[in-house]
């Protein structure tokens, strides 16, 4: 069993890195509620825009950049091969925006419900939806990730499968196009008219098509079945089963 879920070093990995993307959910709360706050208001629907003595927007653009970077950094660090970095990207990203939401609401009292709009991301244009939507996305790249990094750590890589990267490709420039589809609309106008755009209705009907193609596509790269093995993976495992007697390593 212990061998199946992928030992105390996979376990070690994931907790390493939800750890790690939880304390930046943290952080990055309590930086936007700051930002926010210079704004005008931390609900983006009722603020009244106030423009600080500076201009914050490049300083907020580049701070969601960093964020990235970071998750990337970590994944790469945490994971060995193309499952175990891609897992943990998805595990690091899906912590970090369900802890962001977690810590948001009780430090800032709001938001007060899931379907709640937010301005979600602003690269490359402001992203905006009800809470409830990226939370789902997140919580599938939790699950997906989390279980491709104990994979990799019990040495089952999952064969990378191309219809499914197309699928999850799909999915995600749906759900993508419902978040900025107004901004989109509104960034002929400049940045005044996106400053001020207040989307009135969500697209739900096209935003769940692709969340479920998006899922679909995370948990079934996630649970699909091992690739055949090869002489480097081979030479990765030599050592694990030579230091059992019996050649029995991984499979407790």
């Amino acid at each position: 069993m212990a061998g199946w879920l992928g030992g105390r070093d996979g376990w070690g990995r994931v907790l390493g890195v939800a750890v790690y993307a939880a304390a930046m959910g943290y952080v990055e709360a309590a930086a936007v509620i700051y930002l926010r706050l210079l704004h005008g208001g931390v609900d983006p629907m009722t603020r009244v825009h106030v423009e600080p003595a500076v201009s914050l927007l490049g300083a907020e653009v580049g701070r969601e950049a960093a964020t990235i970077a970071m998750l990337a950094a970590v994944a790469a660090l945490a994971g060995r091969g193309w499952a175990g970095r891609w897992g943990a990207f998805l595990l690091a990203f899906g912590t970090w925006d369900l802890t962001y939401y977690l810590f948001f609401a009780p430090l800032a009292g709001w938001p007060t419900s899931p379907l709640d709009w937010d301005v979600l991301f602003l690269i490359p244009l402001p992203w905006w939806g009800p809470v409830l939507a990226p939370a789902l996305i997140a919580a599938a790249m939790v699950v997906s990730g989390a279980a491709l990094l104990l994979r990799e750590a019990r040495g089952d890589v999952p064969a990378l499968r191309w219809p499914l990267a197309a699928l999850g490709l799909a999915g995600a420039a749906a759900c993508l196009y419902t978040f900025i589809a107004d901004a989109a609309s509104a960034a002929a106008g400049g940045e005044a008219a996106l400053r001020a755009l207040r989307p009135t209705a969500f697209n739900w009907p096209l935003f769940l098509a692709g969340y479920a193609a998006l899922a679909a596509a995370f948990l079934g790269t996630a649970l699909a079945p091992a690739a055949p093995p090869t002489a480097e993976r081979a030479r990765e495992g030599a050592p694990a089963l030579a230091a059992r007697p019996d050649g029995a390593a991984g499979m407790g």
